[in-house]
């Protein structure tokens, strides 16, 4: 690998918004480090970008996380972290096996704290990067399904914000961000089985327009990126609405969930 270039690493980089932000990132210069459980894919998307590096892990497992930790502390030329690596379950907490939820919660944010942490040290000493913690417009409310899915998205939102007041307050130019899309076309959906039809068409974005929104909030110094209008809005209005009424609109208009 060129280690002139800079570099970025992505998580979760074998499929949907993560392998955008790859092939965004190799067209805009990037040596690239590419992460993500799928061996087989990933080693054809390094291929088919140059030569790519890719190190095959599933940051739920302690040795795979140290794994990338330590691939992180040996990159002298790391400017963007991308922690993109994440999924959905479907059902009530108290209905699916806590395995999952489990997984879930050391994949959002046990690998998101650890390989941050990893990161920023580097960064900030050499006074240039940025992380991209990919959030959800779902960490900004909770709805029955989808407990711990939100609840872990709430986290990085208030992780990020907390690290941007912390850099910002140290005088560090290393940057910051909580990518907080909507509904984005790629296998995320696929994998809960969950019917995109379900969903009115209007709602559903690009996995390109979120990274170019990602990429170009990132450049401007924005903490929260929230790709489309429509998206927008929704948060805005969430934030309006007081908690109570919140819950109380959950409870009342939420579909049942079933689990399967």
């Amino acid at each position: 690998m060129n280690n002139t270039k800079p570099l970025a690493l992505v998580t979760g980089a074998s499929s949907g918004i993560g392998e955008t932000f790859a092939r965004r990132l190799a067209r805009d210069g990037y040596g690239l480090i590419l992460v993500a459980r799928r061996r087989d894919r990933l080693d054809a998307l390094a291929r088919e970008l140059g030569g790519a590096e890719s190190l095959a892990a599933d940051l739920t497992s302690e040795a795979d996380l140290k794994l990338v930790e330590e691939r992180i502390a040996t990159a002298r030329n790391l400017e963007l972290l991308v922690n993109n690596a994440g999924f959905g379950t479907k059902g009530r907490f108290f209905d699916i096996p806590v395995d999952s939820q489990d997984r879930m919660h050391r994949l959002h944010v046990m690998a998101t704290l650890r390989l941050t942490h990893a990161a920023l040290g580097g960064m900030v000493a050499r006074g240039k990067g940025g992380v991209i913690n990919v959030s959800s417009v779902a960490g900004f409310g909770q709805s029955p399904g989808n407990v711990s899915y939100c609840a872990t998205k709430a986290w990085i939102n208030s992780f990020t914000e907390g690290l941007h007041v912390e850099l910002k307050r140290a005088g560090s130019p290393v940057k910051v961000q909580a990518l907080c899309p909507g509904f984005t076309l790629s296998e995320f959906h696929d994998v809960v089985r969950m019917d995109r039809k379900s969903i009115p068409a209007r709602l559903w974005m690009r996995a390109e327009d979120v990274v170019d929104a990602s990429l170009d909030g990132l450049a401007r110094g924005k903490l929260f990126v929230v790709p489309g209008p429509i998206y927008v809005l929704a948060v805005k209005l969430i934030s309006c609405i007081p908690r109570w009424a919140r819950i109380a609109l959950a409870i009342r208009y939420s579909k049942e969930v079933k689990t399967d």
